[in-house]
């Protein structure tokens, strides 16, 4: 599986994602420099919000992993998730259905009307509190019933990590980014990116850094960890040519 012996990637992704990702780069043979940009700081979930729920919404892990902490058994529930990612956790938490999403939460939703005859009861989308909106208004004008619950926040990083900045200052060197809120606290840090060759996750994701001189953007053809892989490898490939 090895594609780029030693070359450096920064992971930007919140913990534990940001592992996992280090995980998948190692075994590809990148040098993983970690600097999560976002921490999650769990704001609990209210047991009352969980009543009557048999079908959850997860678009990050994070989201999965604030369920598991509650304590409520996930056996006999379904998880819609938006990603291969997101659906590994909630398969690793012991949901007894999992339905798995290949893109965005506007692709997770429409999945979701597609299937709105397999659903009995309301649905509940856990996640951080700025997430709260559009998935939840688009099912509910679609006349499912559906709420939201927020179980943690993000809170940004002040700085990229030291290895981070010294490979920065050395540069060129790959840099990945999985949300627009882990872009912006990346451009809010002030670092000189003229250096970084951006490997996003969706243009969305890419977003927060437009205007800013990179030396290079990539963007994965897919919103999900696999693409994101895909696309790194040819900007890993571009840098060695």
């Amino acid at each position: 599986m090895t594609e780029a012996p030693g070359l450096a990637v920064i992971v930007t992704r919140t913990q534990p994602g940001a592992d996992d990702t280090a995980n998948a780069l190692t075994q590809r043979g990148y040098r993983a420099l970690l600097s999560p940009m976002l921490q999650i700081v769990p704001s609990g979930l209210d047991p009352v919000a969980l009543a009557g729920v048999r079908d959850l919404i997860f678009t990050s892990a994070n989201g999965v992993h604030a369920f598991a902490a509650s304590g409520t058994p996930a056996e006999g529930l379904t998880a819609w998730c938006v990603g291969p990612s997101t659906a590994a956790a909630a398969r690793e938490t012991g949901f007894s259905k999992v339905v798995e999403g290949d893109g965005d939460a506007g692709d997770l939703a429409r999945l979701i009307l597609t299937a709105r005859g397999e659903i009995s009861g309301p649905l509940l989308h856990i996640a951080n509190d700025a997430a709260a909106g559009n998935l939840v208004a688009t099912l509910k004008d679609a006349g499912l019933p559906a709420r939201f619950a927020a179980a943690y926040r993000t809170e940004p990083a002040p700085a990229l990590s030291a290895p981070a900045l010294a490979a920065l200052r050395e540069g060129p060197v790959l840099l990945l980014v999985h949300s627009a809120k882990g872009a912006a606290a990346i451009a809010q840090s002030g670092a000189k990116l003229d250096q970084a060759i951006i490997v996003a996750i969706s243009a969305a994701a890419a977003a927060p850094l437009q205007g800013i001189p990179l030396a290079g953007l990539h963007i994965a053809g897919r919103p999900n960890e696999d693409a994101l892989m895909a696309a790194l490898g040819e900007a890993a490939n571009r840098l060695a040519s």
